[in-house]
């Protein structure tokens, strides 16, 4: 095949597994603009609050927890076909439900789903990718995990506005879903991309990495035709059979040296791109906006701003990932990260607010978009030998869940106690605590194989 057809073919399978991560976006951004109605028309208090928006988080851990082990059995793309059904009967279940602890349920349901492809779609697109265009592909899929939250607040924005505009009364179940109780049909949209999503991954193919894992050379061979080209496809496949041939293992292997490190490495540097807050802010948008004295009924449309501000950040990381290299793009991001934070807390403990404030928030997101946002999936996809690699990752994308479960669960009861001022000073901090250790730690991997990776670290 020429260069040509096998970058289109690249770019159209990259374009469907990040459906997956556009569906992670929007599932847990959607949220935003259900709190506040939720919390009125069922009674919540702070601690029921921070339960309503963590508990998907707590589904995320177990579809994390399954996923990788099964996307190593099964394959990688059954597994996506799986995180596909799963957000579709979420979104139908949370949208007619009306008791309080079956929205919850339908809530952990939705998480499932996005621990599934928050997990398997990364590793699926590393797998799938040249070694040169790794890590704009991979960070492709952060990108449409922006795309997908600028898209939840978008349709919140226009459905809120849509139902407050609306004169007259009704009885239908589309009066019910989209004027009288809006926020259900926010989460009812959610149906359109997952259908979409399930119908793709008929057309993909399975990883050329997982193929050879199991044996099947000839297809894994004419995968890599479509992917690498007839000239490189059959020396890209001896090296990863001869990769595939070292010791296997599962869970213990990881315990040990020197992939110990590596798992140490890839964890922390997750769990501290999570603590520094960046859900919070997507999940809490609209009520950050309240206290930055921002009027309740534009709040959606200043949250609307700061999701295209991402999606913008995030197009420059995906330009640059690959040139600039990620340990210079993580070092200076993370460290700009904490002071855009400390700004923030400083806004808020002056008083200042409007569009200062607004700018200071916007300015972390671009510094989290260009480093603590898309590097923790290009490095821990990147890392870990074949065999183990979706183990290995699995692990990282679970410490992700289980520290966003943490921010999201305290962040109501840190916002009402110690002050909102003081909550960002808290998360500037876990910034500045990644920029030190990913200084100390951290090395370049641009440019090369999974399989030279696999040499160099070992």
């Amino acid at each position: 095949m020429t260069q040509v057809k096998t970058s289109r073919f690249i770019a159209f399978i990259t374009l469907i597994a990040a459906l997956g991560g556009f569906l992670f976006g929007f599932d847990m951004a959607v949220v935003s603009g259900i709190i506040e109605p939720v919390k009125l028309q069922y009674g919540l208090s702070s601690s029921q609050e921070g339960l309503f928006v963590s508990c998907a988080l707590l589904g995320c851990i177990a579809g994390v927890a399954f996923s990788g082990y099964l996307s190593d059995k099964i394959g990688r793309r059954k597994v996506l076909f799986i995180a596909a059904f799963l957000f579709l009967i979420s979104a139908v279940g949370f949208a007619f439900s009306k008791e309080y602890a079956v929205l919850i349920f339908y809530r952990i349901l939705a998480g499932m789903a996005v621990g599934v492809a928050s997990n398997v779609s990364p590793l699926y697109i590393s797998e799938i990718a040249p070694g040169h265009k790794r890590g704009a592909l991979v960070t492709f899929y952060q990108l449409a995990i922006t795309i997908g939250v600028l898209c939840a607040y978008l349709s919140n924005l226009f459905l809120q506005r849509n139902a407050a505009a609306y004169v007259g009364t009704g009885e239908s179940l589309l009066h019910w879903l989209f004027i009288k109780e809006v926020w259900r049909g926010m989460f009812l949209v959610a149906v359109i991309p997952a259908m979409i999503f399930a119908l793709l991954l008929l057309i993909v193919p399975e990883s050329p990495r997982w193929l050879v894992q199991y044996g099947q050379t000839e297809k894994a061979l004419a995968v890599l035709i479509k992917t690498c080209g007839d000239q490189e496809a059959a020396s890209e496949l001896k090296a990863i059979q001869e990769a595939a041939s070292r010791q296997k293992g599962g869970f213990a292997e990881l315990m040990r040296l020197p992939l110990r490190k590596l798992l140490a490495l890839a964890m922390i540097l997750t769990a501290l791109s999570q603590l520094s807050g960046i859900n919070g802010i997507i999940f809490y948008g609209p009520t950050i906006m309240k206290s930055a004295g921002i009027v309740t009924s534009d709040a959606l449309f200043y949250q609307v701003i700061l999701g295209l501000a991402n999606t913008l950040f995030t197009i420059i990381a995906i330009v640059k990932v690959d040139s600039w290299g990620r340990r210079p793009l993580y070092l200076y991001g993370s460290l700009f990260a904490a002071l855009a934070l400390l700004l923030t807390g400083c806004c808020f403990l002056m008083g200042i607010t409007g569009w200062l404030m607004l700018g200071a928030i916007i300015l972390f997101l671009l510094f989290f978009a260009l480093s603590l946002g898309p590097l923790k999936f290009v490095i821990s996809t990147e890392i870990f030998p074949t065999h183990i690699r979706g183990t290995a990752v699995s692990v990282c994308i679970m410490t992700m869940w289980v520290s966003d479960w943490f921010v999201n669960l305290l962040f109501p009861v840190m916002r009402d106690g110690l002050g909102i001022a003081v909550t960002f000073f808290i998360f500037a901090f876990f910034c500045l605590l990644s920029f030190f250790y990913a200084k100390s730690k951290l090395m370049e991997t641009k440019g090369k194989s999974l399989e030279e990776i696999e040499k160099m670290l070992a």
